[in-house]
């Protein structure tokens, strides 16, 4: 039908919600640790004051992806499956969430919208979603390791 168009439930997808946030808080408090350190659940949970709830399928999340190792038994825990430096954001938000898109037409194109072919703005959508991309890319976990979490910092800024 003429001017008959295709919809979906959002149009733009990147959204840095809680499981970005509380990804990164957990890899960067193990990278902030002596390498190779076994850091528990309760221990990231409490420095970095993310719910359980949330930890535990974050860091199934990141076992699946390979950035984390899971260590079973009595001083089990979590600690980097790679050194930190070759971590990177990009690679971590597209593990817990999806690759980077910032519009749906830029993953689906004209399956999306019929006016992809014609679109003034898809370019700068492209454009935008690809810088977002490459500077995630280029920070790594170690750039903003935290060896002693956010709890700690928070006391120590209201004391």
């Amino acid at each position: 039908m003429k001017g008959q168009r295709k919809t979906t439930e959002r149009s733009s997808l990147m959204n840095v919600g809680r499981r970005v946030d509380y990804a990164v808080r957990a890899l960067s408090y193990l990278a902030g640790q002596p390498q190779g350190k076994i850091v528990s659940r309760a221990d990231i949970e409490e420095q970095q004051d993310i719910p359980t709830y949330y930890l535990s399928k974050i860091m199934k999340d990141l076992v699946a992806g390979g950035l984390v190792h899971s260590h079973i038994g009595s001083k089990g825990g979590f600690s980097l499956a790679r050194p930190p430096q070759a971590i990177t954001l990009k690679e971590v938000y597209e593990t817990v969430e999806r690759p980077i898109v910032l519009m749906e037409c830029l993953e689906q194109g004209e399956k999306y919208c019929a006016y992809c072919a014609v679109c003034t703005q898809r370019s700068v959508w492209d454009k935008a979603q690809s810088l977002v991309a490459d500077y995630l890319a280029k920070v790594s976990v170690y750039d903003i390791a935290d060896q002693h979490g956010l709890r700690k910092r928070l006391v120590a800024l209201q004391g």
